[in-house]
């Protein structure tokens, strides 16, 4: 990430509720106030998130949503009243993520997180930048199309998501007796599959199909037809500061208007991606496309449909 010195905006607006001034958000922020007294942000990251946030082979922070960090940065520098704002990376894990923004280790998080309810009661969560489903990747020779074929079989996902969540609630309400196999990150999931440890990895789609265009022989593998779920990212803020929210929010919704938007998007879903050089070929989907037009911070999946 990188921060420009042309800073763009003057006011925040606040969603729904008309606008609050540079000068109002920093004498009512607490983020906002800790980012000025230290002249540093510390954005949260994750190391092998295809392709939102992840490093290159370089060991450079890239992604779709490093890129969106790195545009609203700015803003978040103009409200802060700091010329040049340096910005900290700070490597985060679906299990850390949370704590360690509610314990002011990093001022938020740009990865991709689902906006829930339940998480909603410790954090906030930006408006939606991505939305997603929630299936599962398999080897093409294990022949499983649907979730009722996982019945009685291993199955992994990653520890402190709503992937596994979903499954694990399926699993009881299907009877399906699938052996669940929870671990610490994504990279760590879709090799347990690859080495035949599991016979299939629930995940985002948009997140399988990252780890497929990077393996060894993408066409050894098949994502699932069928959902689970829509599911919304939004980037993660301290729940007790709608002040910076309104922040990160208004700087968004500008972003969203403008043609990087789409440039970024045609930059890590329609092109050739590093390390491989593959290309994921996901064209902007009904539902972002939604959202970029009217900007929300909706944790319903039905609002998305």
């Amino acid at each position: 990430m990188h921060i420009r010195r042309t800073l763009k905006y003057a006011t925040i607006a606040l969603v729904g509720s008309g606008t609050l001034s540079v000068a109002d958000a920093q004498s009512s922020s607490a983020t906002l106030k800790a980012i000025k007294e230290r002249g540093t942000i510390s954005v949260g990251h994750r190391e092998s998130l295809i392709p939102f946030s992840y490093y290159d082979q370089d060991q450079k922070v890239v992604g779709y949503s490093a890129d969106i960090c790195s545009e609203i940065i700015p803003s978040i520098a103009k409200a802060a009243g700091v010329d040049n704002l340096k910005v900290t990376l700070v490597p985060v894990s679906s299990s850390n993520r949370i704590p360690l923004l509610a314990n002011w280790t990093i001022d938020m998080e740009c990865g991709a997180t689902t906006n829930t309810t339940e998480r909603q009661q410790h954090v906030s969560f930006s408006v939606t930048h991505f939305v997603t489903s929630n299936r599962f990747v398999s080897k093409k020779n294990q022949n499983l199309a649907k979730f009722d074929d996982l019945k009685g079989k291993t199955v992994v996902s990653v520890s402190g998501t709503t992937n596994i969540k979903q499954l694990v609630e399926l699993n009881l309400a299907r009877n399906l007796g699938i052996n669940i196999l929870a671990v610490k990150d994504h990279a760590e999931a879709f090799l347990t599959v690859e080495t035949d440890r599991a016979v299939a990895f629930v995940m985002d789609d948009v997140i399988l199909a990252g780890f497929v265009s990077g393996s060894k022989d993408p066409s050894d593998y098949r994502i699932s037809q069928e959902p689970l779920s829509l599911e919304p990212y939004g980037f993660m803020v301290r729940r007790d500061d709608p002040e910076f929210k309104a922040v990160v929010d208004k700087a968004m919704a500008d972003l969203f208007k403008s043609p990087k938007m789409k440039e970024n998007y045609a930059k890590w879903f329609l092109r050739p991606i590093p390390p491989r050089s593959n290309t994921l070929a996901m064209p902007i989907s009904d539902a972002l496309s939604k959202v970029l037009v009217a900007p929300t911070d909706s944790a319903d999946p039905m609002a998305y449909r």
